[in-house]
């Protein structure tokens, strides 16, 4: 809930009337939940009886992972690389043990819509095919761009997407069950 798509994505959702549950994996990151408006969830998405107890309890009728783990700098990007694999593969995978534990009827589920380099490739294959098997939706967001990304002041090549953009078209695919959606910009 507290990564650059997430923090605009839960102020549409509520404006839109939804409960919303905002998972943080720090405690210093909750408030900034409550400030969204979500009722904040403390878990880690590699705690997996932990991720199960709480979709569980929260009964959620879809769940929207915007589950990445990239540094604040993108110089960095290169030595986050096997962490941002692993949150893929087992994160993903993790949240969607507990969504099929708790009956969650739907999932959307961030991805990329570019090929990314080397293991990058392999553990997106990996997780577009399990949220596929799940009857998940796969979001493929273009690089984004704006406030907070890696792009705040210029765009980034294509594909791309705004990040303010990025949040709304997310709204429009609420209901979609099985597909791969592209969220970029037309050219």
């Amino acid at each position: 809930a507290t990564g650059v798509v997430g923090l605009r994505l839960v102020p549409e959702l509520i404006r839109m009337g939804h409960m919303v549950a905002g998972m943080a994996r720090s405690r210093n990151k909750l408030q900034m939940v409550r400030d969204l408006g979500a009722e904040p969830v403390l878990c880690d998405v590699y705690d997996l009886y932990g991720i199960k107890r709480s979709v569980a309890e929260y009964n959620p009728e879809i769940i929207i992972s915007q589950l990445t783990d990239l540094p604040d700098d993108p110089n960095e990007l290169a030595e986050y690389t096997v962490r941002n694999n692993r949150i893929r593969t087992v994160g993903v995978q993790n949240l969607l043990d507990a969504a099929r534990n708790s009956g969650s009827p739907r999932m959307l589920v961030q991805s990329v819509a570019w090929d990314l380099p080397g293991s990058g490739r392999e553990s997106v294959r990996q997780m577009e095919k399990s949220v596929l098997d799940y009857g998940g939706t796969v979001l493929r967001y273009g690089r984004l761009y704006g406030q907070g990304t890696f792009y705040e002041t210029e765009k980034p090549p294509s594909p791309r997407i705004s990040v303010e953009i990025a949040a709304k078209r997310t709204i429009e695919y609420l209901n979609s069950s099985g597909e791969i959606i592209e969220i970029v910009e037309k050219n």
